[in-house]
């Protein structure tokens, strides 16, 4: 169906044989020389890079802060709005067309991909910061104080929960229903099919996937070097191992191996089990937490969070008359910026493993879940991280030694520490792997010119890309190169809001020809009848 918006044009016709690989040249050539341009640039200037990017997305947070707010709000009601609506009936791939993967396993890799990495870093750190006020408090609540405790885990959820996830949500359900429905290719250019017509198979396509794969494996680099130094915590913490770059190193090398391991064996063998072990370990570590901690339990704490949550979710999308205006732009435009960054890769690999869905079953899938999931896990360890703050138990009643070190300062606390902090290690672990390998998926099949089997070896470079440059700028330039991608990673999120406007508009206007042509297919038979 969607006739309309199907085309004769495949991007894979320009495809070029090199290398053992299958590669669309224009996005495979000028990505790896704007990547190589970029990390040569950063190591071998990391402080002025750091310094000149800071100020950019300093610039656009300031500027842009009020477009974010009304934007990702938008968004989200877009994706409220195609529930309920007619199109939430259209099935992603056809009226014939079957999931792919167990609901379980496809839950599992949309979680795992999307941002399970994140939760294990700021799942105390961050409502720790704002209860301790240290950078401003949500909503200009005074910190330190029971009110403070309440907003801090509604703010925290407010960031990971169905703002984030919407923005998520819209690019992968475009991308999933032009490439299944409309079959087109399945690359970050098919979602403007509608808007751009054939000039997507021409450079204003091109520019748009080389974007994707920039994002992609800039953010993925991002956390895997950041998230390196969170599991040197740990072994520091729980071993006394060395605590310095060359066990940074050593970490991004090892995920990679086995990232690339992952990879070589395709979704059903490799990110789809991983996927599953992870959520099974997350599951344990959730369940071992409220069991010992019966002074804070789990039942209370989440109830409480998520009333907390939608009685402030309207203030804290407020853009206007805010006291704590500075706090909005170094946290929540922060937020929707970095998610927008990411929403390319976790797009497209939503995209891939979603065929079969209804748009509404996807949508209330990918909006609900994750969040229920988050509003379990942040409720059990930000709850208890408070609980410990505000009752002077263990390492936190002094304050976070560092954001790194502060979910294995609030486990420190609890019985069998060791056990906890081995596992929430191998968790930490998994969820890059999975984040590594899904990313290095999503890249090879943009490379490839939106195919789907392109050789092994593709993915396997790509995934080996991904730990070279993160373990690269470690080497050359430590915290402040990475802080500059990081930086030039949410400078580029912003402008990108546009696009992703743009992909709502291009959705509705292909879910509503498709509803237009079932009309027309269907009415005869159903006045028949």
């Amino acid at each position: 169906m969607a006739r309309k918006y199907e085309s004769d044009h495949a991007i894979g016709d320009n495809n070029v044989q090199i290398w053992g690989m299958d590669i669309h040249s224009p996005v495979f050539f000028v990505s790896a020389t704007l990547i190589m341009v970029f990390v040569l640039a950063t190591v071998q200037f990391p402080g002025e890079a750091n310094s000149m990017l800071t100020s950019v997305r300093s610039w656009f947070v300031a500027t842009f802060d009020i477009f974010m707010m009304i934007s990702v709000s938008s968004i989200l009601i877009f994706c409220l709005m195609l529930i309920v609506l007619p199109v939430g009936k259209i099935r992603i791939g056809g009226d014939n067309s079957k999931p792919e993967f167990s609901r379980i396993s496809w839950f599992s890799m949309l979680f795992a991909a999307g941002m399970g990495i994140g939760l294990m870093f700021w799942g105390v750190a961050e409502p720790m910061t704002y209860y301790l006020g240290e950078g401003g408090t949500p909503l200009g609540v005074v910190p330190q104080t029971p009110a403070a405790a309440d907003m801090a885990m509604a703010a925290t959820l407010y960031h990971w929960g169905l703002h984030a996830w919407s923005i998520y949500a819209v690019i992968a359900l475009a991308l999933a229903f032009f490439s299944f429905n409309c079959h087109l290719p399945l690359s970050l250019r098919s979602a403007f099919y509608p808007l751009l017509g054939e000039r997507c198979w021409d450079w204003p396509g091109h520019v748009i996937d080389i974007f994707a794969v920039l994002a992609t494996i800039f953010g993925l680099a991002t956390s895997l070097g950041l998230g390196a130094s969170q599991v040197n915590a740990g072994l520091t913490m729980l071993f006394g191992t060395e605590d310095g770059l060359s066990s940074r190193i050593a970490i991004v090398i090892v995920v990679t191996v086995v990232a690339i391991a992952s990879v070589a064996r395709g979704l059903d063998g490799g990110i789809k089990v991983l996927s599953n072990i992870n959520m099974m370990l997350a599951a344990l570590l959730l369940a071992f937490i409220a069991f010992v901690i019966g002074n804070v339990g789990i039942l209370d704490p989440v109830l409480q969070t998520a009333g907390n949550y939608l009685a402030n979710i309207v203030p804290l999308s407020n853009w206007t008359g805010r006291e704590d205006e500075q706090w909005l732009r170094d946290w929540t435009v922060f937020y929707w910026a970095w998610w927008v960054s990411w929403s390319p890769f976790v797009g497209l690999f939503i995209a891939r493993v979603s065929r079969g869905r209804t748009v509404r079953e996807f949508l209330i899938a990918v909006l609900l879940i994750p969040t229920f999931v988050t509003l379990l896990w942040m409720s059990v360890l930000g709850v208890n991280a408070l609980y410990q703050v505000q009752n002077e138990i263990g390492g936190l009643a002094n304050g976070m030694a560092s954001i790194s070190l502060a979910t294995f300062q609030m486990l420190e606390a609890l019985p069998y520490s060791g056990i906890t902090t081995v596992v929430s290690l191998l968790l930490i672990l998994v969820f890059f792997i999975t984040s590594s390998d899904s990313g290095s998926l999503v890249i090879d099949g943009i490379t490839a010119g939106g195919k789907s089997d392109a050789p092994i070896i593709q993915r396997i470079f790509w995934a080996t890309v991904q730990g070279l440059l993160a373990a690269t700028l470690l080497y050359g330039g430590g915290d402040h190169a990475l802080a500059a991608l990081q930086a030039g990673t949410v400078a580029a999120g912003i402008p990108f809001t546009v696009i992703l406007l743009l992909v709502c508009v291009s959705l509705y206007k292909g879910l509503h020809a498709h509803m237009s042509e079932l009309k027309i297919t269907d009415g005869p038979r159903t006045s028949s009848r």
